[in-house]
């Protein structure tokens, strides 16, 4: 009977039910559309309860267990597994798919939404079962069916409202440059079986990383994976994709679809052992440039989703940032580094996944409330929806690192990692030292970025009448919202609950780096962060009811902020995202490439009326793929003429082709 019950066994219930949770939506010839959406939200919570409850008793357990399918596949059999690796990584599957799913039941309502809701809500279900599914596989083939479902599903999400142009570009985007990362994926498991002898994935440490062959598995699954996890300069599809979905699905790609990304980094790193030093600083660099850059154009920019998407950039940035400092612990041969390193990035995975996702959810809500994504048209919201507003702050103050939320607590054994490694010698402490002021001044950077937008958004009068927001979310996007920032919280005050589970993971993912047993509690003090959050938020409290009772106390009255002068100030007065962000703006000008449309103030007695523009492009898209593709393609023109719609042409070429592949035979 304890079998029946297994980790393993919860965790493929769990992915089986996720995947057939948007299966009632099918039905909505038989079943009235609000109440198959009920029927799917509730199958897809009760897929993220039971598929939590088998990652944590994994995690808990820390044992390994490896299944084979019963299938006759061309190249072997299948196999799926579980493993702390694995597990780690589904617990933010299962937490933000579900809460997701309950969110999207009020945001994207069947009786609101009745043309896509039968599309989002089957789409989501299969990327959220399929997400999981990924870090099941233990073998190429298998690995590349299940991520294969889970790229199509999400693009059929991105491209819900497929009626709006700028949808259909970003999903269009989306397709391509995920399917240039699959190609890349077709390349590297042949080069991994090749190294292995088999299509089975190897051991944990059982591949030499100094061989040409383990170089090239390096560099291809860098490029395959870090285009499905983001980082720079691979990241062209993230910031209109995640900007043009709706705000849940938005929750869920950033909060986990990247994750998965990284998880095939995570995966293939932990086939090696003898790490070269120049893998772990690649990494550590990618992560810096990655997470500086990303900020920086975060900055600039004037939607609010879009803002969201360059951070979880910069987030994957620090990620990979923890990564190179493990592996530059490797190859120094310094365990407590690794520990430091790897921990510190597994931690951050989660952490950015909690709060992303509830900041994702919480611009849905405002713009659910005010019917735009411009934070130039926002202001006062936090008037009129004052849990969002609150929500809202938690994860702002998490993902900037700031205590006493999870965000700090990652960062800070990211920190110590790089600190530590500054006291060896060489080229190892040169990069070292280079990353702390760098993942200081990212730090820094996102503190104001939040700035300018809680200000801007919550803060204030409404800069718009038109939208302004005047009501509140419902409890079903609300609940998601407080379990997360609940989270967060939990997280960063008590994040010795994690430890044990942690130190499993992390072992697992460098076996032969860690043999020597370092625990994370003796490198990181995990209590006195404990104590240091409960007295940080004990001081909160205690100001805010002493600033509550103070104002209770004294005398009020209604009046306009101070305007500059002017007797009747207006809401055009007030700070805007541009006026806000425009000094860091002019200083990373250099880099942001920022296109400016200042007005022609005719000189006269009466001018006529002028408009101020601004507008940071996405540079790398824009500025370097799209003109270099433009010339590739004038260049290969002469070649397209081949393809002109006439079939006998197309006949005669395979005639041609099918000749000269006889010939090959008898030469």
């Amino acid at each position: 009977m304890a079998d029946d019950f297994s980790p393993s066994t919860l965790i493929f219930a769990a992915t089986l039910l996720a995947s057939l949770s948007g299966t009632p939506m099918l039905l909505c010839r038989l079943l009235p559309p609000s109440r198959a959406q009920l029927l799917s939200t509730v199958l897809m919570l009760s897929a993220s309860i039971t598929g939590l409850s088998g990652a944590l008793l994994a995690l808990i357990s820390g044992k390994t267990e490896h299944f084979q399918l019963p299938l006759s596949l061309p190249f072997g059999s299948g196999e799926v597994g579980v493993d702390p690796i694995t597990a780690w990584f589904l617990l933010p599957v299962f937490l933000i798919t579900g809460s997701a799913a309950l969110y999207g039941r009020a945001y994207w309502n069947a009786d609101k939404f009745p043309e896509t809701v039968c599309k989002i809500t089957f789409f989501f279900g299969l990327m959220s079962g399929f997400m999981s599914a990924v870090t099941l596989a233990r073998d190429g083939i298998t690995f590349l069916f299940f991520w294969e479902i889970m790229a199509l599903a999400a693009y059929f999400l991105v491209a819900t409202e497929d009626k709006k142009p700028e949808v259909n570009s970003a999903a269009t985007l989306y397709m391509i440059t995920t399917h240039i990362g699959t190609l890349a994926l077709f390349a590297l498991f042949p080069l991994l079986a090749l190294a292995a002898g088999s299509w089975l994935f190897p051991d944990a440490g059982s591949l030499d990383a100094t061989s040409t062959l383990a170089t090239s598995l390096f560099f291809v699954s860098l490029f395959g994976f870090g285009m499905k996890a983001g980082i720079m300069p691979l990241h062209i599809w993230l910031p209109s994709a995640h900007a043009n979905a709706p705000s849940h699905i938005s929750a869920v790609m950033s909060g986990v679809m990247l994750k998965v990304g990284v998880y095939g980094i995570v995966r293939t790193l932990s086939f090696f052992h003898g790490f070269p030093l120049w893998w772990g600083i690649i990494l550590l660099l990618a992560g810096a440039v990655s997470a500086l850059a990303a900020v920086l154009f975060a900055i600039a920019q004037h939607d609010l989703k879009r803002l969201l998407a360059y951070h979880s950039i910069e987030n994957i940035g620090i990620i990979f940032m923890g990564l190179g400092v493990a592996l530059i612990g490797c190859s120094t041969s310094s365990p407590a580094i690794v520990m430091l390193g790897t921990a510190g990035a597994l931690l951050h995975i989660l952490n950015h996944a909690t709060f992303k996702a509830l900041l994702f959810m919480g611009a849905g809500s405002v713009v659910h409330a005010t019917g735009t994504r411009r934070i130039d048209l926002m202001g006062g919201a936090a008037r009129f929806l004052p849990y969002t507003a609150l929500f809202f702050g938690v994860g702002a103050v998490a993902i900037c690192g700031l205590p006493p939320l999870n965000g700090f607590v990652s960062e800070l054994m990211i920190y110590i990692g790089l600190f530590r490694g500054i006291q060896g010698s060489g080229v190892a402490a040169a990069a070292d030292a280079l990353a702390i002021p760098a993942l200081a001044l990212v730090g820094g950077l996102a503190v104001a970025c939040f700035v300018k937008v809680y200000g801007i958004v919550f803060l204030g009068t409404a800069r718009s009448e038109e939208h302004t927001a005047h009501h509140e979310a419902g409890w079903q996007m609300l609940l998601p919202m407080g379990l997360l920032a609940a989270i967060c919280f939990i997280i960063g005050s008590a994040p010795a609950l994690l430890g044990d589970m942690l130190q499993r993971a992390s072992s697992e993912v460098f076996p032969s780096a860690l043999e020597s047993g370092i625990r994370l509690v003796s490198l990181v003090p995990l209590p006195t962060l404990s104590f240091v959050a409960a007295a940080l938020m004990l001081m909160i409290i205690l100001l805010a009811l002493w600033y509550r009772r103070t104002t209770l106390k004294s005398s009020r009255s209604d009046s306009v902020t101070w305007g500059c002068g002017y007797r009747r100030p207006t809401a055009r007065m007030q700070y805007t995202a541009s006026s806000f962000a425009e000094i860091l703006t002019g200083l990373f000008a250099f880099l942001l490439k920022p296109e400016i449309s200042k007005p022609d103030i005719a000189k006269g007695m009466f001018p006529p009326s002028a408009d101020f523009h601004n507008h940071a492009p996405e540079v790398v898209l824009e500025l370097i793929y799209t003109p270099l593709l433009e010339r590739l393609y004038q260049r290969f023109l002469p070649i397209r003429r081949l393809q002109n719609g006439i079939l006998q042409q197309y006949v005669l070429y395979i005639l041609i082709t099918l000749v000269l592949l006889f010939m090959s035979d008898y030469l």
